[in-house]
């Protein structure tokens, strides 16, 4: 039986992400056990690995070092053996090098970019951005992006977002008065500005497909 470890870092929607994993990979038809986790152990021998995190960057960050082994068990299942891994909302923040959120954190470093405020909106549009929105796909083919396409709807809540990343590595944006990347990815990595939990049909297809994808 595959086993997905849920990473707690401390701040993310844990049961709601679980619950939704859970049946994603009934969909997928994939026999997985979902472990809620913070136990660098059970993350370094997942066969898949998921880090949602909500609120700020900081926080996250600190929530990852301040388990002893959990950033090095991270490290090991996904840049070592390449497990595959999906961050979420501030879980995808995370994966770039840095984060301006409230000072300068370094992040995961997996990918290049860094995640800035979102600029003041106008007329009707606020900051937090939160609601729906339509995705537009950058990146079609991608295992996780199958069945879906372009204009389909995903559940966004967040003030910061990330830029900087290489464009073959953005594999969906959004539009909020500029272009956000929604969704970014390479090799055994994908990670969502959004929240794939609360996104309905599409966040559940992303999982199911998450739950099959062999990269």
């Amino acid at each position: 039986m595959t086993l997905i470890a849920l990473v707690d870092c401390g701040s993310g929607n844990l049961r709601s992400a679980a619950k939704a994993l859970e049946r994603a990979s009934a969909d997928a038809g994939a026999a997985a056990r979902v472990l809620v986790t913070d136990d660098p152990a059970a993350v370094a021998s997942a066969d898949r690995i998921v880090l949602p995190g909500q609120g700020a960057f900081a926080d996250c960050r600190r929530g990852v070092a301040a388990k002893p082994g959990l950033e090095a068990a991270l490290v090991r299942a996904v840049i070592d053996k390449q497990r595959p891994f999906f961050g979420i909302c501030v879980g995808m923040q995370l994966m770039v090098r840095l984060g301006l959120e409230h000072g300068r954190h370094e992040g995961l470093g997996w990918l290049d970019g860094s995640c800035i405020a979102l600029p003041p909106a106008e007329g009707a549009l606020k900051v937090p951005h939160m609601g729906w929105n339509e995705l537009a796909l950058t990146q079609a083919g991608h295992p996780v992006l199958r069945g879906l396409q372009s204009g389909d709807h995903v559940y966004f809540v967040h003030s910061y977002h990330v830029t900087g990343v290489p464009q073959d590595q953005v594999l969906a944006t959004t539009s909020y008065g500029i272009p956000v990347v929604a969704m970014i990815g390479r090799d055994n990595l994908v990670g969502t500005q959004f929240h794939v939990e609360k996104s309905q049909h599409t966040g559940l297809t992303m999982l199911a497909n998450f739950c099959a994808w062999r990269p």
